[in-house]
This record gives C-alpha cells, sequence and structure tokens, in this order.
C-alpha cells in the first residue's frame, strides 16, 4: 500500500531507492568518518550507540531519519561523503533538517557538484510508516511515496 507524505525539499530532486530507518537521532561522526576514511567501496553504519542503524549500508540508500546528532564536524563528513560517491541517494528527515546537515548537503552541491536529496519535516507519521528495504519515491516538490 502506497502512503505519502509532504516535506520542504532542502535540496531538491527526484530520486527513488530503498529506504534505510533510523528511529534514532543519526551520529553523522560515528556513522560514517570510519569507512570514509578507510576509503571502502561502500559506507556502513558504525554509530554503536544507534543500534537499530549500526551495520546496515548507507551507501546508495534512501536514508530515513528523525534529525543528525553529534558534533560539528558532522556537516563536513556529509560533504565529503556525498563529494566521494558514498552517502545516501536521500536524507528524509521527519523533523526540521539542522544546520550542519543542511550545511554539508548544501556545500556538496557548491563545491563538488555533487548532490543527495533531502526533505525535512515529513512528520512522526512518516517515519512510523517507513521500513527497512520500502521502496521510496521522491519528488522535486518534496512529495515522498513509500510504498509499492
Amino acid at each position: 500500500m502506497k502512503q505519502t507524505f509532504k516535506g520542504r525539499p532542502v535540496v531538491a530532486g527526484s530520486v527513488s531507492g530503498e529506504a534505510v530507518v533510523s528511529r534514532a537521532g543519526v551520529n553523522v561522526l560515528a556513522s560514517f568518518q570510519k569507512d570514509l576514511l578507510a576509503r571502502k567501496a561502500a559506507v556502513a553504519s558504525r554509530d554503536q550507540n544507534n543500534p537499530g542503524l549500526l551495520g546496515k549500508v548507507l551507501t546508495g540508500k534512501i536514508l530515513c531519519l528523525p534529525r543528525t546528532i553529534g558534533s560539528t564536524t558532522g556537516g563536513m563528513i556529509l560533504q565529503k561523503a556525498i563529494a566521494a560517491g558514498l552517502a545516501p541517494r536521500a536524507f528524509l528527515f521527519s523533523e526540521p533538517i539542522d544546520s550542519l546537515a543542511a550545511a554539508g548537503l548544501v556545500l556538496a552541491a557548491v563545491w563538488n557538484g555533487a548532490e543527495a536529496v533531502a526533505v525535512d519535516g515529513l512528520g512522526e507519521e512518516f517515519l512510523a510508516a517507513v521500513r527497512d528495504a520500502d521502496k521510496i519515491e521522491i519528488r522535486g516538490d518534496g512529495t515522498v511515496v513509500v510504498g509499492e
């Protein structure tokens, strides 16, 4: 069954893919840094404080999350992951995006010409409805369709 949600496009774009879901805030530094530094072919979350995300591949997925958390380096880590082609294809926030995540997404687009779509403000209903491996379609106007 398809469910449709409407959010605010932060980095607009149309993309589809497979969901990976975190019900807790995502620590960008803890999730991405180790695999980025090791120059792995894909990033799997290394955040031991987020057992729901730990070990899940993030590269090429649609990351569904409430918010990012952690240090001020989070934005730069996102920028580096996006520029290296190791980030999720899109970030779907149930809450308003924080300034550090927004900065990383915008800097990747401006400095590197590399984009990851981002939509925020999708609401608690979105995060309650989406599951790992759900098919997600994102439209440029911030519409998100979950399901077949």
